[in-house]
């Protein structure tokens, strides 16, 4: 099998299209969390059936299809599987627009998850074989920026749409009829999926790499998987599980953090929307490139074990941070230590995807991938917005004490993944140095 990567240009295009894909799920997940107001107030709900809606009910549905199509992934086409899943959950994103009561809103938000299912593990395997080991911790952390202009773009537009409108506007859209602001703004976010999901059609499915042969079609079984799972368990334990705590405090504080704005400073959501917007898009998408540049030179240096250690340093600073936001007496000192907050939240994840395609032979990336993304949606955001919900309604008691449930939820969850992730080193440095062994038909004695 020939090592020569695909054209530098056309690999960058493939990674801009994949990004622009990852922008809208995020958009089209992230944007509920602007709408707690408005959605809690004419469904008439609480925190915790908010925080059920916004990350369990998501979560359960892209965790348990996540498999199974990655295994497609592994032994079908990668592009034809995102492109069928951007234009479900786009579908399923402005049917959230019409929903008139908690369980359509319900169903609808499982029909996201169900779409984006479909993203992750498949387009970080494809990206995987367009760009070699040295450069693909910075190209995985462009496609990582989708998380952070996504969520910013939620905000953004979110929060434009309500200071336009007003939360309790009505809007009349034809076909559809009268609709609340809120729900126009699951139907704006919707659309232009589609037409991202056309453009898949540009993306070509690229050589597989490290399978042994050009040919080889076959994937490596399920038995195979497990093996090398067993082979590499503590690795993939202190990955998935220290990444996956980081991951609940992100999906965490990105759920409640402008309900926090404007429950403890008065703010307004509009407001609250378009600061976070700002943070998001400016120094969220600034950490992801620079903790991806610094994982790929810390890899150059000989620290097969880098993509460990920018979690270690990001958990770490958060935790300060963390702190910081949800302590501070005024908006304006919780603002400032959002800025270094938004930092580190994004600085890690490049690497954390990365990590998993560095350790994984190529015929098992998109499942094992999988596992990992399952790992992070089950926990982080499966478990991080309920918690904060269950916190607030039956721990500290009030709306006013949302603060503090961040806050334990922070230093809870920073605290596990900086320990996990450290225990971790040693075991994933052995991992990158086995992996070689498990190329093409590899047993699993090859790698104990």
């Amino acid at each position: 099998m020939t090592d020569v990567f695909p054209r530098r240009e056309y690999a960058w295009y493939v990674v801009g299209i994949l990004a622009l894909a990852n922008t809208s799920a995020f958009i089209d997940r992230q944007i509920l969390g602007l709408l707690v107001g408005p959605v809690r107030r004419d469904l008439g709900i609480s925190d915790t059936q908010m925080g059920i809606l916004y990350g369990l009910a998501f979560a359960l549905f892209y965790t348990l299809l996540g498999i199974p199509i990655a295994r497609a992934a592994d032994r079908g086409s990668r592009r034809t599987i995102i492109a069928i899943g951007i234009a479900l959950w786009s579908v399923m994103t402005v049917l959230c627009g019409v929903a008139q009561t908690y369980d359509q809103l319900l169903l609808a938000r499982l029909g996201v998850g169900v779409g984006e299912a479909a993203l992750a593990a498949p387009a970080v395997s494809l990206l995987s074989d367009y760009f070699p080991a040295e450069r693909r911790a910075t190209a995985l952390s462009v496609y990582s920026l989708g998380i952070y202009l996504g969520a910013g773009l939620a905000n953004l537009v979110g929060g434009a749409l309500l200071a336009r409108l007003g939360a309790d506007a009505t809007v009349v859209w034809p076909v559809v009829g009268e609709i609340r602001s809120w729900q126009g703004a699951f139907v704006v976010v919707g659309l232009p999926g589609l037409v991202i999901a056309a453009l898949l059609a540009t993306v070509r499915e690229p050589q597989r790499r490290e399978t042994g042969t050009s040919d080889d079609t076959r994937g490596h079984s399920i038995g195979d998987i497990v093996r090398y799972l067993d082979a590499n368990r503590r690795t993939f334990a202190y990955h998935n599980l220290g990444y996956a705590m980081f991951a609940l405090v992100n999906f965490a504080t990105a759920a409640w953090l402008p309900s926090h704005l404007v429950r403890t400073y008065g703010w307004t959501a509009a407001r609250a929307g378009v600061t976070l917007g700002i943070l998001t898009i400016s120094i969220g998408v600034l950490g992801v490139i620079v903790g991806g540049r610094v994982a790929d030179a810390m890899l150059v240096r000989g620290r097969t074990d880098a993509k460990l250690r920018v979690g270690i340093i990001a958990a770490l600073a958060n935790l300060v941070c963390g702190m910081a936001y949800t302590l501070a007496p005024t908006a304006a000192l919780s603002v400032a230590a959002l800025v270094p907050y938004n930092f580190f939240a994004s600085f890690a994840f490049g690497a954390a995807v990365a990590a998993v395609q560095e350790i994984t032979p190529n015929r098992m990336r998109a499942q094992i991938g999988a596992l990992f993304v399952s790992a992070m949606t089950l926990i982080g955001l499966g478990l991080g917005p309920s918690v904060v919900g269950l916190l607030t309604d039956r721990v500290f008691g009030g709306d006013a004490a949302l603060r503090y449930s961040l806050l334990a939820v922070t230093v809870v969850g920073l605290s596990g993944a900086a320990a996990l992730l450290a225990a971790g080193l040693a075991p994933y440095r052995r991992s990158v140095a086995n992996r070689s062994a498990w190329a093409g038909t590899a047993t699993a004695s090859e790698t104990r």
